[in-house]
């Protein structure tokens, strides 16, 4: 198992000021899960390699920043620590890449 000292255990990373989700560099919680350069957050789940956690309560309706920019909303409340994902988000774009069959084109 790895510990927050382990040279393969992953910390979260903010990539934005702006942001309010962290990324997992690799498998990390449950429990207390150091953040890069600011402390530690409790983590109720494991998260693995590229995951995004809530770095703070957001509530439903709100923006998800990522990058410094939206990348979605909040689709029910998101404690601080709790894995963000299609199960609590949703993207504000376009809903799929893959072409609509009954749209008729022959894209």
């Amino acid at each position: 198992m790895d510990t927050p000292t382990s040279p393969t255990a992953g910390v979260l990373l903010r990539l934005h000021a702006a942001d309010n989700v962290l990324v997992a560099t690799g498998p990390v919680g449950p429990g207390p899960t150091p953040v890069s350069g600011s402390g530690t957050l409790e983590l109720r789940a494991k998260v693995t390699l590229g995951h995004k956690v809530a770095a703070e309560a957001i509530a439903a309706g709100a923006q998800i920043m990522k990058y410094g920019v939206p990348i979605g909303s909040a689709t029910d409340q998101i404690p601080a620590g709790a894995h963000v994902h299609v199960d609590n988000m949703k993207s504000d774009y376009t809903p799929t890449y893959a072409l609509d069959a009954t749209a008729g084109g022959d894209s």
